[in-house]
């Protein structure tokens, strides 16, 4: 059965070669809120990216938090993943479902492009991704993607929203005012000194009433 829709804190792991501190942070950030793990790791190490990514697909499990793995689809594939999330240059929507089947999660990142939400939404996506809506210490060549195209898609599209690009704390409440159903976070989790403490407060943003 495919998980839930997705929504709220959306958490992309940080590159780290220690399996253990991977786990222990990713732990405290689900134990703070977050609602969706994205494995996110652009090394070469093969047996280190599935190892992580299995770890964490069991600490997800315990959770019952789906987990999503960036851009690499036979990786997703042979964990068993919840999911695969993938971007411009990654193996289309269509090869991706047929491998994964449809009682999985299949995310596309649309950049600051419309038209790209509506063909993913048409292809079958699950949800759409959207950004960088600030300035990501991530992806700083990142594409800019302006709050209107969020109230722009609510209003067409059926699948989630994902907001993703240098939000922070003190930013995040626009987007979701503007019509993000989650928000995709590394830094201002990962990096904040205390990562509980810093998802608890992003996941109560989607507790509280909105705007849009």
């Amino acid at each position: 059965m495919k998980p839930l829709p997705i929504s709220g804190l959306y958490a992309i792991t940080p590159q780290y070669a220690d399996v253990d501190v991977l786990l222990d942070q990713v732990r405290q950030a689900l134990q703070g809120g977050a609602r969706v793990v994205q494995y996110r790791d652009k090394s070469a190490d093969v047996a280190l990216r599935f190892e992580q990514a299995s770890e964490l697909l069991g600490l997800c499990r315990d959770f019952a938090v789906p987990l999503i793995i960036n851009d690499d689809l036979r990786l997703a594939d042979l964990i068993d993943a919840d999911g695969v999330h993938l971007g411009r240059d990654d193996v289309n929507l269509r090869e991706a479902r047929l491998i994964l089947g449809r009682d999985k999660l299949i995310g596309v990142s649309c950049y600051n492009d419309l038209s790209l939400a509506r063909a993913a939404q048409d292809g079958g996506a699950d949800y759409v991704a959207f950004g960088s809506f600030f300035a990501s210490p991530t992806k700083p060549q990142a594409v800019a993607a302006p709050l209107e195209l969020l109230r722009h898609a609510k209003r067409e599209l059926r699948v989630p929203l994902v907001a993703i690009g240098g939000i922070t704390l003190a930013n995040a409440h626009l987007l979701v005012e503007a019509g993000a159903d989650a928000l995709a976070v590394i830094s201002a989790v990962f990096d904040s000194g205390n990562i509980r403490a810093a998802a608890t407060e992003f996941a109560q943003l989607f507790s509280k009433p909105t705007l849009h």
